[in-house]
């Protein structure tokens, strides 16, 4: 089945939004086959600013509406503990107040981004979404992650090489409870990295110090800029750690 032989079989459809390349190549397909759909974004603590910025620029250039949800995931059950079920508790959640957004707005069926290069026997969030009969029409379709940005290139959408970005609680390690000023610590950090130029990294916690991960090609570029790098993080965290382990690039 192709992307526009789903959207004809499903004309009016709400889609999860978070500013990535995947779930903006699902609206802009959406748009282009004559779905009637519209983005719901949900804002939490542990989405960073530019997610949230970069979904507002996508739904105007598409010329598709955005309804924002907040939610306070801390709260929810089996979140801030950061258990090694927490990305399912958190996707139960988040989709759950994002079903409930869609039906009040008169949309019965939820779609996300997930295609078919994700492996869903190592993420845990996809069973809640499997739950919640949330349906996958890039994976469905048999999209893979290369066809999806070879495809948001074509069409001219700005995040089609923007980098895979994990929420700000995988900077927190497993076990460790997830608290708020952790994540807004790792998130200032961040921000200033991508401030400096670079791209594509990881700030994580490490016993109260910021470990810093980036791709090979940027390993002597945060060695010139070992005295900027510091007085980035140094402000939020006891200390800073560059892992000298090159980060693979995402994909």
């Amino acid at each position: 089945m192709t992307l526009e032989t789903w959207f004809q079989a499903h004309p009016n459809a709400a889609a999860a939004c978070s500013g990535g390349t995947d779930s903006a190549f699902l609206l802009w397909a959406a748009k282009e086959y004559g779905c009637n759909v519209r983005a719901y974004y949900v804002k939490t603590a542990f989405q960073p600013r530019f997610e949230y910025e970069d979904a507002l620029r996508l739904t105007e250039e598409l010329g598709v509406p955005m309804t924002v949800v907040e939610a306070d995931i801390l709260a929810a059950p089996g979140v801030a503990e950061n258990g090694p079920e927490r990305c399912y508790f958190c996707k139960r959640e988040l989709f759950t107040r994002l079903r409930e957004a869609a039906r009040a707005d008169g949309y019965t069926l939820l779609l996300d981004g997930t295609n078919a290069s994700d492996d869903a026997g190592d993420r845990p969030g996809m069973r809640a979404l499997e739950e919640l009969e949330v349906r996958s029409p890039l994976r469905e379709c048999g999209l893979t992650k290369e066809e999806v940005r070879r495809r948001s290139r074509e069409a001219g959408l700005f995040t089609w090489n923007k980098p895979a970005y994990a929420c700000l609680a995988t900077r927190i390690p497993t076990g460790t409870p997830i608290a708020r000023r952790d994540l807004e610590r790792v998130e200032a950090a961040e921000s200033a990295l991508t401030g400096l130029g670079f791209s594509d990294f990881r700030v994580r916690l490490f016993h109260g110090a910021a470990r810093i991960q980036i791709t090979e090609e940027q390993v002597s570029r945060a060695l010139e800029l070992r005295p900027q790098l510091l007085a980035a993080c140094g402000r939020e965290f006891d200390g800073v750690l560059l892992d000298l382990a090159p980060r693979a690039a995402s994909t």
